[in-house]
């Protein structure tokens, strides 16, 4: 078995696993859980993640050059080590509406679109269970409950920080830290984004003053190599059916008389 052939076995169960680890973190962190619904809880969180490790280091050891493997496949790091990461991929069924014939550019604005607002409220939920978790029990914290830490989480991914709600654990402010920075990678490629579809509408009418790309360069080229192939060549009766005998030049005036 290769490692494609592999990916393709595990992609499904690994989705739903996604989804059972973070249902697990949801219910134990929501919930306060102790007790034996901890325990429960807590095994199913490391049995899934102990499934994308699994399916990582199997990957590698599947890939055929795995150095290369593994500088191109960065992605699938980020989703073993950050589980939920992978229910962002769910999203793909609303990059693929029925009737839809956009083109490469619109297709892939599109999908940037849509993984950049499913990675944004994925990101806000998940943060706001790490917050709480790491902040509820200790000494002087003013995020307990579930919904102050969602309030926190927004307030914190857009940047705006009223300063009403701050963590005060270290591994709070790291996760504030990494909100922050995601908030701001997140709200730059959308961004980007919005602005490439406004200028492509601005110059929708414009085709004259649009550069022509290299694919389409190469592609004219390939169409003037293939009428020109198909032209008729110079053949020995072409050319006027001259069969290289000089043409009789004027009598002399001997010949005149």
């Amino acid at each position: 078995m290769d490692e494609q052939t592999w990916h393709r076995r595990t992609e499904v169960p690994l989705m739903i696993a996604g989804f059972a680890y973070l249902v697990a973190f949801s219910w134990r962190v929501i919930a306060d859980l102790q007790g034996p619904q901890r325990v429960a809880a807590d095994l199913i969180i490391l049995i899934t993640w102990a499934m994308f490790i699994g399916d990582y280091l199997v990957r590698l050891l599947l890939a055929k050059q795995r150095w290369i493997w593994f500088r191109t496949h960065l992605l699938a790091l980020v989703f073993a080590l950050i589980p939920v990461l992978r229910l962002v991929r769910l999203l793909r069924v609303l990059t693929k509406l029925p009737g839809m014939k956009p083109t490469r550019g619109a297709l892939l604005r599109t999908q940037i679109i849509v993984y950049g607002a499913g990675a944004s409220v994925l990101l806000v939920f998940v943060a706001s269970l790490a917050v709480l978790e790491a902040e509820r029990h200790a000494p002087d914290a003013d995020i307990t409950t579930f919904g102050i830490a969602l309030w926190w989480s927004c307030v914190t991914v857009t940047t705006t920080g009223f300063g009403d709600y701050t963590p005060v654990t270290v591994a709070g402010r790291v996760i504030g830290v990494g909100l922050m920075l995601g908030g701001v990678a997140l709200a730059g490629v959308i961004t980007a984004t919005l602005a490439s579809w406004v200028v492509e509408r601005g110059t929708r009418n414009n085709d004259a003053e649009e550069p022509a790309t290299r694919a389409q360069v190469r592609e004219l080229m390939a169409r003037i190599d293939e009428l020109s192939s198909r032209l008729p060549g110079d053949g020995a009766g072409g050319a006027g059916g001259q069969t290289g005998t000089a043409p009789p030049g004027p009598s002399s005036p001997s010949d005149q008389r």
